[in-house]
């Protein structure tokens, strides 16, 4: 994997059916070394705090390998590095290899994931399209965040290394769809080992601690 850009951008405000809306979903690329710090990187603000940034989603990644399939899917002849709001956009980021605790080290720092992103209303005006808050939740590749576990500066064709993997962990792509899907026979016992999983996120412990809450209790012949 390595980092094809390195998007960042400040909180914008804009008007949008009728209301005003603030947010830093507008990244644009930048040059040159770029500090990752522990709450985000340098030049790079989130506008909603309650949903966006904090210590569990300082850095957000997106693969620049979904690029085409979004370009096809909605139509557009140009779609470029940072559309979907990611300050990483990563060559070969694998949504179905990537797991929950996975740290990867980038130039002089060291990232750790710690959850899928769920999309809101603000991706469809980054995107001109309101159906694409829809549209990404389907297609269940998510991009993934990371905490920063040690800081330090990165640099636009940096290699991105995985430099440990936990024992027992969940893909986030299979995080993402036992929330989401319908009808996972796997859906019970992937949440429950997310449980398991130090790395996650406090925002999505709650998630999926309240999603088991209203699982019925499959049958144990029903895991594959």
């Amino acid at each position: 994997m390595q980092i094809e850009s390195i998007n960042t951008s400040w909180v914008t405000t804009i008007d949008y059916q009728g209301k005003t809306v603030s947010t830093g979903i507008f990244k644009k690329p930048t040059s040159g070394p770029v500090m990752v710090r522990k709450l985000n990187i340098d030049g790079d603000k989130q506008a909603d705090l309650k949903h966006h940034g904090g210590v569990d989603k300082a850095v957000y990644a997106f693969s620049s390998h979904h690029y085409p399939y979004w370009k096809a899917k909605l139509n557009k002849n140009e779609l470029p590095a940072g559309s979907f709001g990611e300050n990483l956009t990563i060559s070969d980021l694998d949504e179905s290899k990537i797991h929950i605790g996975d740290q990867v080290s980038i130039g002089d720092c060291l990232l750790e994931v710690s959850q899928p992103r769920v999309p809101c209303f603000k991706l469809g005006i980054a995107v001109d399209d309101k159906s694409m808050p829809s549209l990404f939740t389907q297609s269940a590749e998510t991009g993934v965040y990371f905490r920063v576990v040690e800081e330090g500066a990165i640099r636009k064709n940096d290699d991105v290394r995985l430099v440990y993997s936990p024992d027992k962990s969940v893909t986030i792509k299979d995080l993402f769809s036992a929330i989401f899907a319908k009808g996972m026979l796997r859906q019970f016992r992937v949440l429950h080992q997310a449980l398991e999983c130090d790395a996650l996120s406090s925002e999505w412990h709650s998630i999926v601690s309240s999603r088991l809450e209203k699982l019925d209790r499959p049958s144990p012949f029903l895991l594959p």
